[in-house]
């Protein structure tokens, strides 16, 4: 039970840095803040792990992100939008699909409501299209990913 515990506890810790390593490294800065990878790795945790799973990494990315990159006006932000978006991007059977569009609808929202609230309603609808980018490309590359991965693993 113990080593389970570790196990888990390792892995959620990996795939949490392994994010914000995309997410930091892999960044495109933009006048509303950046676009990254981030995304990548949540849509990856989900489509392996599981939603709780993905939310952990998806809001502890996110948020460490921000805080290493200069934005710690969104670190909070960020940790509801990607943990929100990784919790519904864990969704499995049946739920899959929807969870995938409301996985990127929530991020999107999210940012957009922030964006509002800090800059006004300009700048954030100036965002929305490299969110949308943003969260269709990880969208696509972690499905990718995790489907390679699921050929190797097994």
């Amino acid at each position: 039970m113990r080593n389970q515990t570790v196990q888990r506890i390792s892995s959620l810790a990996v795939l949490t840095a392994l994010s914000v390593v995309l997410g930091y490294f892999v960044r495109i800065p933009t006048p509303t803040g950046m676009l990254t990878l981030l995304d990548a790795g949540i849509f990856f945790t989900a489509f392996t792990l599981g939603k709780k799973e993905a939310a952990i990494v998806g809001g502890l990315s996110g948020f460490l992100i921000d805080l290493i990159s200069g934005y710690p006006q969104y670190m909070l932000v960020s940790l509801l939008a990607h943990g929100l978006q990784g919790y519904f991007a864990g969704w499995t059977g049946l739920r899959r699909p929807l969870g995938a569009f409301l996985a990127c609808l929530s991020m999107v929202v999210i940012y957009l409501i922030a964006g509002a609230l800090l800059y006004g309603i300009g700048a954030s609808v100036a965002g929305v299209w490299g969110n949308i980018g943003q969260t269709v490309f990880g969208l696509l590359v972690g499905f990718t990913v995790s489907k390679a991965y699921e050929k190797v693993a097994h």
